[in-house]
């Protein structure tokens, strides 16, 4: 079994820039491919960005317009996102998933996280 635990939310003003974190535990032997997701209120959760278990291969949402980086930390288990150029849009809260193999479909993923809120406003 592993756990995923998401860091780093909070509010940031449109235009500004934020970083969160996931970091894995239990049955981290195994490197996994890890992805963010993310849901707004009202809507249905969405991909984001996902990394492959050897770090050099990463996919995004087509919407994000290259303001979103997704990478692999030291520990191999612990990715991070970091988003520039905030849009009130992106607002929602952001989870961690992690499985064998990246994929964009959210149904791939076995792991979840509990989400992290992430609140653009001024």
């Amino acid at each position: 079994q592993v756990g995923l635990v998401e860091t780093g939310g909070g509010l940031v003003q449109p235009g500004g820039s934020l970083r969160v974190f996931c970091a894995a535990s239990g049955r981290t032997s195994t490197i996994y491919a890890m992805a963010w997701f993310r849901q707004a209120p009202g809507k249905e959760r969405e991909f984001v960005a996902c990394i492959n278990p050897l770090g050099d291969r990463t996919r995004y949402a087509d919407s994000l317009n290259g303001r979103f980086t997704i990478s692999r930390a030291n520990a191999k288990n612990m990715v991070s996102l970091q988003m520039n150029s905030l849009k009130p849009e992106d607002t929602a809260v952001y989870y961690c998933a992690a499985d064998r193999f990246a994929s964009t479909m959210e149904s791939e993923y076995d792991y979840w996280g509990q989400g992290t809120q992430v609140t653009v406003s001024s």
